[in-house]
């Protein structure tokens, strides 16, 4: 991290089929060792299962309702105040919410072993378009946490 001066946002480029720059952020979550080609067969391989168990919905929208379902609007941070360490609850800025929650579905996504990768992103992003499934659940939990160290609110800044 510079010390000099903040990193300058670069802006997100769409992606070459949906034109959209939620899937290329999704495609980056997705991509692993630096193979953007396999992330972008899993991705689109998703995106047609999505399409197969839902022909009336664009597949676009679901993602998009998806992660709006799984952002979560608070989070804790550990602050050290006088040797003791408080969970100090925190608003959550608009683009960590969408990583947050695009991270959360990935995750989710790659621990269903059994499944091929494409399936199991298209389940876990339709259920997250539902508003249920494991990714929503943490996000209930995170919120349970923030909720809980509502009293620690004081020790921010």
């Amino acid at each position: 991290m510079s010390r000099r001066r903040r990193a300058v946002k670069r802006p997100v480029v769409a992606d070459p089929k949906f034109h959209s720059p939620l899937v290329s952020r999704l495609v980056s979550v997705v991509m692993k060792w630096g193979k953007k080609g396999v992330a972008q067969r899993i991705v689109y391989g998703a995106f047609d299962e999505i399409s197969a168990k839902n022909p009336a919905a664009n597949p676009l929208d679901v993602l998009q309702r998806a992660v709006d379902n799984a952002k979560p609007r608070l989070e804790v941070k550990p602050r050290r105040v006088g040797g003791a360490t408080y969970q100090v609850p925190l608003e959550v800025s608009p683009d960590r919410q969408v990583s947050l929650a695009m991270r959360w579905i990935v995750n989710f996504a790659d621990a269903r072993k059994g499944i091929p990768v494409q399936k199991a992103l298209a389940a876990e992003i339709i259920e997250a378009y539902q508003g249920q499934g494991n990714a929503i659940r943490k996000r209930d939990d995170v919120h349970k946490m923030a909720q809980a160290n509502k009293a620690f609110a004081h020790f921010r800044w």
